[in-house]
């Protein structure tokens, strides 16, 4: 049986048609790739694999060392850079991929390959010490925390430390010196806490890896997950190992997440966010609130940064032309991550977007109207039981409000609830009948229960792109994320804003169509369906055999 399949550099050994083999990130690698669109060269381990992982007791035979040296042999060919070469080395990205989306739910590890010699090398290649220090501090930290397991928070720690004594706020602002001082800092803490210096052997951070994709999937956010979508314990994940491309390599890169369509609303407008000068989990994760793709989103959010469109317009150009490309060969609204690595724009991922139900009725719709799918094809693309969303109450135009900030309207809806600062306790006072409104920093997978279990969420970080916004539009629950002007002090369980103090227990009210954060409970008023329901209805009238 074969458990390496490459993709890029002018080669596919599967496509869109293999997710359960590939995973839906490796079948759509492998497609993008064949289609002509640049994909970074790479190989994926086939979800089968994952199985035999575990039915040989989390080990690895061979036959699959010997097929992944072959694909390393292929990047290295493609990128002309060699595995741990110390001149000019080449470094990769380990991501897992199931063969249906779980956002968030599963690890990666970016920069994999850089050790205290090739660290060198590739600041000598890139012309910029600086990028390669900050490289290594994010690789350390992510396998510190993905394969390693140790405690996440000593390393984010150190980072705020070294930066409040700089009088720093912002990561951008460290040099090249001061994150070779922090890479120090986080090798320590490597040793104190796993009694062993980080590995240095490429080969060995790269097996680490693995493993810890493939155990991702028995991890308790997986498992719960899955629970939730009924998604079976036996399916696996695949693995994708990537040639790394860099949106940190200065203020002619950038990385982002977008969609070919609004996932919230269904318009046909290009929705989503990057940052310069940033790598991918910045976005995904929250970490920096991102800036707008287009300068009509920008215009509309009165935001300051300027857009992709403004600041990158070429680029922007060859984005839109993707996304045009992607949305016509899959013939589904796309959720897309993309680098551009100075000024050159690289494809990391597509798969079919999740949104709402009124998105998903106004796209199939829309999309039947362009002649992009049949109105047989949109009846089917739209799930009966997401339907009650449409019912979803919204709040009363003419109600008071006591706005105390406002965010990003991340997923619509209005919800009301008791204020609860962690995921457990959202998950006991539901169990207890109470409605609950969940308030982070930002969420993580970890946060998945506390997420289900909530009415709402709440984040003072993060975009419309960010964990808590995605997941959140998946499970119908209205979400503001970015609420900058939010001071949250889980610990004390109380969040601030200016002199204002709001404490746990208290009612919230939070409205995910425009972004408001309100104290108390305010009115609500029932929807009206759209026109869009009506329409896929007749087509349905039109269409059914039981004439009941």
């Amino acid at each position: 049986m074969t458990y390496v399949y490459r993709f890029g550099g002018g080669v596919s050994d599967g496509g869109k048609g293999d997710k359960n083999r590939l995973g839906g990130k490796g079948a759509n690698l492998a497609e993008m790739a064949s289609i002509g669109l640049p994909v970074p060269p790479g190989f994926t381990i086939s979800t089968a694999m994952c199985t035999r992982y575990y039915e040989d007791g989390e080990q690895f035979p061979q036959e699959l060392r010997d097929e992944v040296a072959d694909g390393i042999a292929h990047i290295e060919a493609v990128t002309e850079k060699r595995f741990g070469d110390p001149e000019n080395p080449l470094l990769v990205s380990v991501r897992s991929g199931a063969r249906v989306s779980m956002p968030g739910m599963m690890d990666t590890v970016l920069n994999l390959g850089l050790n205290d010699e090739t660290v060198e090398g590739l600041a000598k290649k890139a012309g910029d010490e600086r990028f390669a220090w900050d490289s290594y501090r994010r690789f350390i930290q992510m396998y510190a925390d993905v394969v390693l397991e140790l405690d996440h928070g000593a390393f984010e720690e150190a980072l705020e430390i070294a930066k409040e004594d700089n009088g720093f706020t912002l990561d951008t602002e460290m040099s090249a010196e001061d994150w070779k001082a922090l890479v120090t800092v986080y090798k320590g803490l490597v040793e104190e806490q796993w009694g062993k210096p980080f590995p240095q052997d490429v080969h060995d951070q790269l097996w680490g890896a693995v493993g810890a994709v493939f155990g991702s999937w028995q991890s308790e956010r997986a498992k719960v997950y899955r629970r939730l979508n009924d998604i079976p314990a036996d399916w696996g994940t695949a693995v994708n190992v990537q040639a790394m491309v860099f949106g940190n390599m200065g203020e002619t890169s950038a990385t982002g997440v977008a969609f070919t369509r609004n996932p919230s609303t269904g318009e046909s407008k290009l929705y989503g966010e990057f940052l310069i000068n940033a790598q991918g989990e910045d976005v995904v994760a929250g970490i920096r609130t991102p800036q707008y793709l287009t300068k009509a989103a920008r215009d509309a959010a009165g935001a300051k940064p300027l857009s992709l469109e403004e600041a990158m317009p070429e680029t922007f150009g060859e984005l839109t032309a993707v996304f045009e490309t992607l949305e016509q060969h899959y013939k589904d609204m796309q959720d897309i991550e993309f680098t551009v690595e100075r000024g050159k724009l690289w494809m990391l991922q597509t798969r079919t977007g999740k949104r709402t139900a009124k998105a998903a009725l106004k796209i199939a719709v829309d999309m039947a109207a362009e002649g992009v799918i049949s109105k047989t094809e949109a009846i089917g693309r739209v799930e009966p039981g997401s339907l009650d969303q449409l019912l979803h109450p919204t709040i009363d135009p003419s109600a008071h409000r006591d706005v105390i900030a406002t965010g990003l309207p991340a997923s619509p809806g209005a919800a009301t609830g008791k204020i609860v600062f962690d995921s457990d306790a959202a998950e006991k006072a539901a169990a207890a009948g109470e409605s609950v409104i969940l308030v982070r920093e930002e969420t993580s997978p970890e946060d998945i229960h506390g997420m289900h279990a909530a009415k709402g969420i709440l984040t003072a970080r993060g975009g419309m792109t960010s964990h808590a916004a995605v997941v959140a539009r998946g499970m119908g629950r209205p979400c503001v994320s970015g609420a900058g002007s939010l001071s949250i002090d889980a610990k004390a369980r109380t969040m601030r804003v200016g002199d204002r103090i709001v404490k746990e227990g208290e009612t919230l009210t939070i409205d995910g169509s425009t972004g408001e954060v309100m104290v108390g409970e305010v009115p609500t008023v029932q929807p009206e369906l759209s026109g869009d329901f009506a329409t896929l209805m007749t087509w349905a009238d039109k269409g059914r055999r039981l004439k009941v």
